[in-house]
């Protein structure tokens, strides 16, 4: 076999495993289905994110004239808003120059070669019937929007959809509340769709820690979405007059919604069934592609990483898990892999972020925590800019002093967040993680007021005596709220979100 290393796809995870493998001196070829760049770039984050910046400039122009500012609303041209995402995917794409990247690292790249599929365990056929053989091989084939099957079934949109509608719907119904649920909700509610999330678990955003997903809810609705929570299941959508009828169990009844447009965002399976890897013998699951610690799957010789495996559906962490995967292929299987340090989040209004353990979970290892949230009524430039609503929550051992967990929601939230992962990377105590001098005014100070707050109920913090006696918990801080000195009143409930 002249091939070390077959890579199939060539998304994030895929261009990463390729490119490591050949750092480390393997003979790599890369096969991919269609356009490089993988979902991400084509019609996932990088589009979608060009309509969460449309739909912040629409936000802020409601401050126009709070700030001296004359002028009309805008409103939406959509057709003009999907060329530009069309024009920021080429931008990408040019910037990346993967194809051109590739060649010169030495990589033989196969693009738009149709649906590769596995002959034998060393084998893959592409669509036009050439067939490559190769040593080992990286599994990268990424996801799919997950297609429900219910009656009219087939009058409801996924995400890929989005990119094709040739015009804004008044009405909208969005079936799942999850991050793409809510972070779709959220923009089109800011093009002025009347928008409805319908939820099948208890609460949106159900992976979050509790605080961030019953706020989030609420500032959704503030803003006029109407959150459905706890429905049964999608029963039938039907045509009528005004456009389509959504029904769906809730309390053991049936329920209707009338909309123009309905869209499934309930899940991301991986790409595994086109693969025919029976013929491999690589086992997958609902799926997925099932892999162990070293992301090695039940065929010894074949790795799967990013989306496919199903283990953490995230650009970030598909990368991560790519360069381990080409190490434990190329190298000898004997680095495990753990997501241990993740931020993520949602670019929705407001913005909403998370690292490391709930609440729930911290709880469920560690016995004594010391948990604080800071509201952002508490931060200058948060009055500034009349950016108030929201939280940073922190969650410490009492023994360890290190940061178990972090969740923000608010304006920059996913900004601030990486904050708190880099000193959990750096496996810091949060007595560092408060003595840090964080620039004025800005929305990341949040952490550090937090992190004081932390290190005050910690008890390492030299108080007098008859400080502790006011019960002030905000302590010798510039950034406060006066209203809530000496309440003892968490703070999360103190702030106007929650009232």
């Amino acid at each position: 076999m002249e091939l070390d290393l077959i890579v199939i796809g060539g998304g994030p995870a895929g261009v990463v495993a390729a490119l490591r493998a050949r750092e480390l001196g393997a003979e790599v070829a890369l096969v991919e289905r269609g356009e490089m760049g993988g979902t991400c770039t084509n019609d996932g984050c990088v589009p979608t994110r060009v309509l969460a910046k449309a739909a912040r400039l629409l936000r802020e122009s409601e401050h126009f004239d709070e700030y001296g500012l004359v002028g009309q609303a805008p409103v939406v041209d959509l057709p003009q808003l999907l060329r530009r995402t069309h024009e920021v995917i080429s931008a990408v794409h040019e910037k990346k120059q993967l194809l051109g990247y590739l060649r010169r690292a030495g990589v033989t790249v196969y693009a738009r070669a149709g649906q590769a599929r596995f002959v034998d365990p060393h084998t893959i056929e592409m669509a036009a019937g050439r067939r490559l053989e190769a040593e080992k091989f990286i599994i990268c084939a990424g996801g799919h929007a997950r297609k429900l099957t219910f009656p009219g079934s087939e009058h409801a949109l996924t995400h890929e959809d989005i990119w094709r509608l040739p015009s804004l719907p008044r009405s909208m119904a969005i079936v799942g509340g999850s991050a793409a649920g809510c972070q779709l909700g959220s923009i089109f509610d800011a093009f002025g769709v009347q928008v409805s999330v319908l939820e099948r678990g208890g609460q949106i955003l159900d992976k979050e820690d509790d605080l961030l997903s019953t706020v989030m809810a609420d500032a959704l609705r503030q803003r006029g979405l109407h959150i459905i929570e706890g429905i049964t299941g999608v029963e039938r959508v039907e045509r009528s007059e005004a456009g389509l009828e959504l029904y769906y169990g809730q309390d053991g009844q049936i329920h209707s919604l009338a909309v123009e447009a309905v869209l499934i965002a309930a899940g991301w399976p991986g790409n595994a069934e086109s693969l025919n890897l029976p013929a491999a013998g690589v086992r997958a699951e609902r799926g997925y592609v099932m892999v162990d610690d070293y992301l090695q799957t039940s065929a010894p010789h074949i790795f799967a990483a990013g989306d496919i495996n199903g283990r953490m559906m995230l650009v970030q962490s598909a990368s991560h898990e790519a360069r381990i995967a080409a190490e434990n292929a190329v190298l000898g299987v004997g680095q495990p892999h753990a997501h241990r340090v993740v931020p993520h989040g949602g670019f929705t209004d407001p913005e909403y972020a998370s690292v490391g353990l709930t609440e729930l979970a911290a709880r469920a290892s560690e016995p004594h925590l010391v948990v604080v949230v800071v509201p952002y009524t508490h931060l200058d430039r948060a009055i500034i800019d009349e950016r108030t609503d929201g939280f940073c929550k922190l969650i410490v051992s009492q023994e360890s002093h290190r940061i178990l967990g972090a969740h923000i929601v608010g304006e920059q939230a996913l900004e601030a967040i990486q904050l708190v992962a880099a000193g959990m990377a750096a496996d810091m105590w949060v007595e560092q993680l408060a003595e840090m001098e964080l620039a004025y005014p800005t929305y990341t100070a949040i952490v550090g007021l937090a992190a004081r707050q932390a290190v005050r109920e910690l008890g390492v913090m030299p108080l007098a005596a008859e400080w502790r006696a006011l019960g002030d918990p905000y302590g010798a801080e510039w950034e406060r709220a006066e209203s809530m000195a000496g309440r003892t009143v968490p703070a999360a409930q103190q702030d106007p979100l929650w009232a």
